[in-house]
């Protein structure tokens, strides 16, 4: 596990702080392809975190050498990546970027905040500039390891390591004034590393990391309202671990990736079954060593993983669950050259896009996304869909350009589809008034396309 380390540290700032063969699953009309110009960025960009809006315009946030390794934010507006908002727009140097939408829509970004004493800050976007979300540097000390997710009814919520409390997990919420610790600050017994926060469908947030008292293995924990506690045994690798990364099924189950000692540094992913830890799919079934890995499920509810790929001279690598077997999603390695830092989201459409630091270009940004050859980059006519008003109270009327007839269903943030209907007209209005207030998705399926939505009810 010593190459793992060694190579945190070299990409990172100085803190005090039995192989198997596999098939290609995808048709066979589907091909990588580079989202804009590659190495985007304008110079060496760490900590890269790729994130879709609610109009699947892909955004990537990052550590920005050319702006004194200050926080900048771009987006790909269909021909070229622009800034969103000012280059380099922190205050002083950002590390340990983590990056993601609000319910609402709102791109945020969490970091180790060099211009506020190495603590945790969180800023958003207003469609202008980057403000900050409540006090800067509101940690009581320095943080590493930042990783940032919004609750079901919309607050951020920020996991970190916490250096004032012996390296272990902090997590705190914005209550809408104040960031306020979620539980007791340092609540792990021990320093933790890789640190990866995720949200139940129930609304519970869970953290995966790697616990240092017991030898880095990975571990997962849970808040119930009062306290943090064990998921099962907490304990989910048999040895060492790297680069933990959570997700939660559709329904409602916890899956955690890891680079897998045991396994000679492969990938294993884990789920909690409500009583053990068990194996999805062959344990470590990564070629070689796999880094920075990126666990997400597809809209569809399939399982995908991205990492930097050590069999495949370090390029970037995405795999998906396919029943029970672990399949490449088009060619391993699907980056000119080696990578670092690679990140995983998906469109509404399901297209898989990921993200990473491109050493084949100068240490740049660049994105790839998985489509049809016979589409370009701008070149796809999807349906699109709007809703109003929203928020709503008792009606929302969906309006979709094309096709029709679609299938329509809307979902609570548990994926519980509450309401059904079959659409054989541009515009609909529906009856949402025996639904409770919070945040629905609205799923419109025909035979072309599946297209998303969100509405607030209030």
């Amino acid at each position: 596990m010593k190459k793992v380390f060694y190579l945190l540290i070299f990409l990172t700032p100085v803190f005090v702080c039995t192989q198997q063969g596999y098939t290609q699953s995808s048709p066979t009309n589907y091909a990588w392809k580079d989202v804009g110009t590659t190495g985007f960025s304008s110079d060496t960009a760490f900590f890269t975190c790729i994130a879709l809006d609610t109009i699947n315009q892909p955004y990537v946030a990052f550590e920005d050498w050319a702006n004194s390794h200050k926080a900048t934010v771009m987006k790909y507006n269909g021909i070229n990546w622009e800034n969103v908002g000012t280059a380099g727009f922190t205050a002083g140097m950002a590390s340990f970027i983590s990056f993601a939408f609000s319910l609402t829509g709102q791109p945020y970004v969490a970091f180790q905040d060099g211009g506020n004493a190495n603590k945790a800050s969180v800023m958003k976007y207003d469609g202008t500039n980057w403000l900050y979300v409540g006090n800067a540097g509101f940690s009581a000390g320095g943080i590493c390891f930042t990783s940032l997710a919004f609750s079901p009814s919309g607050q951020p919520y920020v996991a970190f390591q916490d250096l004032s409390n012996s390296q272990k997990v902090t997590v705190m919420k914005f209550d809408g004034s104040n960031w306020v610790n979620v539980g007791i600050a340092g609540f792990t017994d021990s320093g933790a590393n890789f640190i990866s926060l995720a949200f139940s469908p129930a609304g519970l947030p869970y953290i995966a990391f790697t616990d240092n008292m017991q030898y880095d293995v990975a571990t997962v924990m849970k808040f119930n309202g009062t306290q943090w506690g064990r998921v099962g045994n907490g304990v989910v690798s048999e040895m060492e671990s790297a680069y933990t990364t959570l997700a939660f099924s559709p329904a409602g189950e916890p899956y955690v990736g890891y680079q897998d000692a045991y396994y000679s540094g492969r990938a294993t992913i884990r789920k909690f079954d409500g009583t053990n830890w068990v194996d999805v799919g062959n344990a470590g079934f990564s070629t070689s060593y796999a880094y920075y890995l990126s666990l997400v499920f597809s809209p569809s509810g399939q399982l995908y993983i991205a990492f930097v790929d050590d069999g495949y001279t370090e390029g970037a690598t995405v795999m998906k669950l396919d029943s029970i077997t672990w399949v490449n999603v088009g060619n391993a390695g699907v980056s000119e050259g080696a990578t670092v830092f690679t990140s995983l989201a998906f469109s509404s459409y399901g297209q898989p896009y990921v993200a990473y630091l491109d050493k084949s270009n100068s240490y740049k940004a660049s994105v790839m996304k998985y489509d049809s050859v016979y589409v370009g980059i701008n070149e796809r006519q999807e349906s699109s869909i709007s809703l109003y008003p929203n928020p709503a109270s008792k009606y929302v009327t969906v309006r979709i350009s094309a096709p029709v007839p679609s299938q329509l269903s809307i979902s609570n943030l548990s994926g519980q589809q509450l309401i059904t209907r079959q659409i054989t007209q541009p515009k609909t209005q529906l009856d949402i008034s025996s639904l409770p207030s919070g945040v629905y998705i609205v799923r419109l399926t025909s035979d072309k396309s599946v297209v998303t939505g969100k509405f607030v009810k209030q």
